[in-house]
């Protein structure tokens, strides 16, 4: 093992400036690739967060409101208000079905106004009744919003996924675009490792021809150049990783938990996967280049 780790130690010597090169691409490309692992859990759980309280509003058709499902001057009719209902229980979709009146509704709107200039802007009458539906599966709503949109005494269906989804379309796009980039710089990474092994092994091309004609096993030559390759990715994995704990806590930890205290964010329980996902990836991008750069040195 002295030889090995001395050889190990004199390549990395050798190729001071290369091996530079191989941790900074991997310290910059694992950070990405951290980063968008911590992203895809944050998206996750603000889902779960938010999905999980979505309810479908069907507001009913009253006299001072125009809708293309509603008689012009007149409230949805008590058949109508049935007719929504049963639809509503009826469909696969719905997990739950609450109605809500219109002096239900004022009573809500005095409490959420009260004190403020418009609480005396409106009346009972002015008022919508409503069915607020809950959803077995959050993700599933077209269909349940099709059906009752179109149905007579339905003045409109408010649904917050039309508002949610975008967010979460641009939330995932970010996501995907950094684990992208990642995927690319240590592609780079691992090409580098690669080039520097094989210069490495090229300059020593025949101390190790003579090592194979006496017999040293295959694991024996390669152990060093594994060394240094996995030397550069280590030290990468563990560059990526201090920057993903300093970013979790100034932006999570020092920022967005003070100022957003209603939502789940990560925690360091999720640092500690990606970070274990790095190193991973790390080691992995570091022993296959050189078993590739390697092995036509192996042959005698």
């Amino acid at each position: 093992m002295r030889h090995t780790f001395s050889e190990a130690l004199s390549g990395l010597r050798r190729n001071a400036s290369m091996t530079l090169a191989v941790v900074v691409t991997m310290w910059v490309s694992l950070s990405l690739f951290g980063a968008g692992l911590l992203a895809a859990r944050q998206v996750d759980l603000l889902k779960d967060r938010w999905y999980d309280k979505i309810e479908i509003s069907a507001f009913l058709c009253v006299k001072d409101v125009k809708g293309d499902n509603c008689d012009p001057g007149q409230d949805a009719t008590d058949a109508e208000k049935a007719a929504v209902l049963a639809a509503i229980q009826q469909n696969p979709e719905t997990q739950a079905v609450y109605y809500e009146s219109k002096q239900d509704a004022f009573a809500q709107f005095k409490q959420v106004f009260a004190g403020s200039s418009i609480e005396d802007s409106l009346t009972v009458d002015q008022m919508q009744d409503s069915y607020r539906i809950k959803l077995k599966n959050p993700a599933n709503y077209q269909g349940l919003v099709s059906e009752i949109s179109t149905m007579k005494g339905v003045q409109f269906v408010q649904d917050l996924h039309v508002y949610l989804d975008p967010i979460f379309m641009w939330l995932n796009a970010l996501r995907w675009g950094t684990i992208g980039m990642s995927v690319l710089l240590l592609l780079a990474a691992s090409l580098q490792i690669g080039n520097t092994i094989r210069m490495a092994a090229f300059a020593r091309r025949r101390e190790l021809g003579i090592m194979r004609l006496v017999g040293a096993s295959n694991i024996y030559i390669m152990l060093p150049f594994l060394l240094e390759s996995l030397f550069a990715a280590v030290l990468g994995a563990a560059l990526a990783s201090g920057t993903l704990a300093l970013g979790l806590y100034t932006v999570v930890v020092q920022n967005a938990q003070v100022s957003l205290k209603g939502l789940r964010w990560i925690g360091w329980s999720d640092a500690g996967w990606a970070m274990a996902g790095v190193t991973g990836v790390a080691i992995v991008l570091s022993i296959v280049p050189t078993l590739i750069a390697t092995r036509r040195y192996l042959r005698v």
